[in-house]
């Protein structure tokens, strides 16, 4: 079932969502090469705890997870597409890194993701990480009253495979309120015109990944959590949390 949020509820999740957003900032700032991914995980522990806020990943444990997740961020290098547990592993240069955050408020979750070269970047990370920025972009732009779920699915995946990339099967956004996971599923891939009609106080975590070989075939690491490319390529993500309102898409983790 998927909730409607009133107005003052949206103005409660934005609360939420700048925290999220001050937490990967504050991730992307302290990323360098040497700095391992348990370093970052305290960052954005701190920034979280200053704030009087929760995070909705620590103890997660959904039915695929073989233990509950360790950590207030998903930190993804590489290879790695989304759920990477941090590690005492060091950033070196050139890696690619993809940060998912979530902070919980007042009752209220909030839900975001970056993606970023540390060091010295490539060309095609570059390109690959801005794309995942576009494909979020033509996200959010069609989260308007009006469409449908198809919508905001086609957006997305209309720019991500124009640019040659694949696109996991069965891992996309979601509806999110009062728990970090509700009704409805947003997938990264669809058909206009096609699933639930977008109403007033719907909110989406909308999140694109991408992966760089083209190809969309992924496995699960040995820490059950972590998603990796089959074919070894590179892959980025983007996320955020965004309101649908009679006045247009409010994006509800701003940075």
């Amino acid at each position: 079932m998927v909730e409607l949020k009133t107005d003052t509820s949206i103005d409660a999740m934005a609360e939420t969502g700048r925290i999220v957003g001050r937490a990967l900032t504050a991730v992307r700032e302290a990323a360098d090469v040497g700095v391992s991914l348990l370093e970052l995980d305290e960052v954005a522990r701190a920034v979280l705890r200053d704030a009087g806020a929760t995070s909705p990943f620590l103890g997660y444990r959904p039915s695929f997870a073989p233990t509950p997740f360790p950590a207030v961020i998903c930190a993804s290098v590489n290879d790695a597409i989304v759920h990477g547990i941090p590690t005492r592993y060091r950033l070196r240069d050139g890696d690619l890194v993809s940060i998912d955050c979530g902070a919980q408020l007042n009752g209220w979750a909030g839900d975001s993701a970056i993606s970023f070269v540390v060091g010295r970047p490539r060309a095609a990370d570059l390109r690959l990480v801005e794309t995942a920025e576009r494909a979020l972009a033509a996200g959010i732009e069609a989260a308007v009253v009006g469409n449908r779920i198809g919508d905001i699915a086609h957006a997305v995946g209309s720019v991500c495979r124009a640019a040659g990339y694949g696109i996991p099967e069965g891992f996309g956004g979601h509806g999110i309120g009062r728990r970090m996971h509700e009704d409805p599923g947003v997938p990264n891939e669809g058909r206009p015109g096609r699933g639930m009609p977008l109403r007033h106080g719907m909110v989406l975590a909308i999140e694109p990944m991408v992966i760089a070989g083209g190809r969309d075939g992924y496995h699960a690491a040995p820490d059950g959590w972590t998603l990796c490319t089959d074919d070894g390529s590179r892959a980025a993500h983007a996320e955020h949390t965004v309101a649908v309102t009679e006045t247009g898409p409010r994006i509800l983790t701003t940075r």
